[in-house]
């Protein structure tokens, strides 16, 4: 085989697993937390470390690959994060399990970074867009597929083989890696922003654990100095950008609204729809009673909607103006979580089905004009930088959301079990069952055990009351994001703000359009 189609047999593999661990842990939760006995805090940072360990890590791995040599990165990216899943599939507890993810997000972040470069400079002509049409195919399999695998490996063997089902594939990538791809590097590559990345991964850090925390109020001392914190390190690194020679971050990027326009998008889509993903699973499964494997399977009608409809959307960013795409996807988006809300102690799951399918559609429809935009308005030279901030905007998204929605959630749940029991003498009861949300709040809940038949039926109503409440509060809130992303959308993407395409296709810019089915 020649050594271009080894390097796209490399690159698709490792990439997939990568998509496939944004999703696929989303089944697995509500066992993770009952072997951990871990409260819903603790399950947003089994997500969120992932995240932010890729937000922060994307722009500076593709620096590093330039630097010291893609091939070499990639390979290291790799064995980085097939480490990572070997000690996630090993944890003992979620602060384990936790580090263990955000190891997997380091490695995750180089190769994700290294992976466009590696094809570009691999492949060329016609072949070229072949590849990044494979590339982009598998990633959408990938998206698609992610909570069905989970779900089957979760219910046939354990939740720890969604990490370790890794470990063989990773050691292939490497092999393949080392002895059949080409190295290649930037001999004009400067120096990675080694500040820029330290003050923007820890104001995210600080970001985000101040949201999780804020469930138990927003004047608790950890809970505001690290939102202030958060807020210092972001205007320092600001400051540092301006100041860079060679920044991570271009602030004259913004100058376009277009650009501005594109990353609101980025951030908005993963806050919604992709944010909600994690509660929904819990509802499945805590409330509803399903398995991981029922509930992968229902989560089909979202993400094959989303694959099906970003299949569509690739046909139409031809004859369809991009704004429209964009705020008309993010319309969907809304309107099918709206369709979702209402449910009550008593709904079942095609409650929420007509809201899974339209909303999926939605963010297939957003997510390829997304990627056509985050390269579109500007030089061919500042693609790569565009395609990684734009990345990074949706990871940051998807963690910010979770953390936010979880917070929010919790809080609700608390303050619905508390009025359901204030009454009785059961209240501490509601404290109690909120605390231990996401490790034992569903049906048949063995803290539960110790009291008489009538008093346990009346927490777990209250519990479910609660849980529902709760939910239903956050996907309001989900769908207003969806609803303003589409608002700046409409106002801020511009058609004039587009750079006209070169003569042949730059790899960042073709290989954006693929990474479009990603996460």
């Amino acid at each position: 085989m020649a050594q271009k189609w080894w390097t796209l047999t490399a690159v698709v593999t490792g990439v997939f697993m990568l998509v496939l661990d944004i999703t696929i842990v989303n089944v697995a939760l509500p066992y993770i937390g009952l072997d951990f006995h871990a409260p819903l805090s603790d399950l947003q940072w089994v997500i969120d470390a992932y995240a932010l360990a890729l937000a922060a890590g994307l722009l500076t791995g593709g620096s590093l690959g330039d630097l010291w040599g893609r091939r070499r990165l990639y390979a290291v990216g790799t064995a980085i994060f097939t480490v990572g899943s070997l000690l996630c599939g090993l944890a003992t507890g979620p602060l384990v399990l936790s580090i263990a993810r955000a190891g997997q997000g380091i490695g995750g972040a180089v190769v994700w970074a290294t992976s466009l470069a590696l094809l570009g400079d691999a492949f060329r002509g016609r072949d070229r867009g072949t590849a990044f049409g494979i590339y982009g195919g598998i990633l959408g399999i990938a998206a698609a597929v992610g909570p069905l695998l989970g779900g089957v490996l979760t219910s046939g063997l354990s939740w720890r083989w969604i990490f370790w089902v890794n470990v063989p594939v990773g050691i292939v990538v490497i092999i393949v890696t080392l002895t059949k791809l080409r190295e290649s590097s930037n001999p004009a590559a400067s120096r990675p922003d080694w500040p820029g990345f330290l003050t923007f991964g820890g104001a995210l850090g600080l970001l985000v654990y101040g949201l999780i925390g804020s469930a138990d109020g927003w004047a608790e001392p950890e809970v505001y100095g690290s939102l202030i914190a958060a807020g210092a390190l972001l205007v320092l690194f600001l400051l540092l950008e301006f100041k860079q020679k060679r920044p991570m971050l271009d602030m004259r990027l913004f100058r376009k609204p277009t650009f501005t326009g594109g990353l609101i998008a980025a951030f908005g889509l993963n806050a919604s729809v992709y944010a909600l993903f994690p509660y929904l699973v819990l509802y499945l499964q805590q409330q509803l009673g399903q398995s991981a494997a029922q509930a992968g399977v229902r989560f089909l009608a979202l993400t094959a909607a989303m694959f099906v409809a970003s299949t569509i959307a690739g046909r139409l960013t031809s004859t369809v103006p991009v704004r429209l795409m964009i705020g008309g996807g993010f319309v969907l988006i809304g309107a099918g979580i709206l369709l979702m809300y209402g449910l009550t102690p008593s709904s079942g799951w095609t409650d929420l089905l007509p809201g899974m399918i339209i909303s999926g559609a939605g963010a297939g429809m957003v997510t390829v004009p997304l990627a056509s935009t985050a390269v579109g308005v500007v030089d061919v030279s500042q693609a790569g930088m565009a395609s990684g901030i734009n990345a990074t905007a949706r990871q940051v998204g998807i963690a910010t959301g979770i953390a936010a929605l979880g917070a929010i959630f919790t809080s609700q749940l608390r303050e619905t079990a508390a009025d359901h029991l204030r009454d009785t003498p059961l209240a501490a009861q509601a404290q109690h069952l909120a605390d231990g949300m996401g490790a034992s709040t569903g049906p048949g809940d063995a803290s539960l055990a110790g009291l008489p038949a009538t008093a346990a039926e009346l927490v777990d109503q209250a519990a479910r009351t609660g849980f529902v409440d709760g939910l239903n509060l956050i996907l309001v809130i989900g769908a207003a994001v969806a609803f303003v992303s589409a608002l700046f959308s409409l106002v801020l993407i511009r058609h004039r703000d587009f750079v006209p395409p070169p003569a042949a296709p730059a790899p960042a810019a073709a290989a954006s359009a693929a990474e479009a089915h990603g996460s």
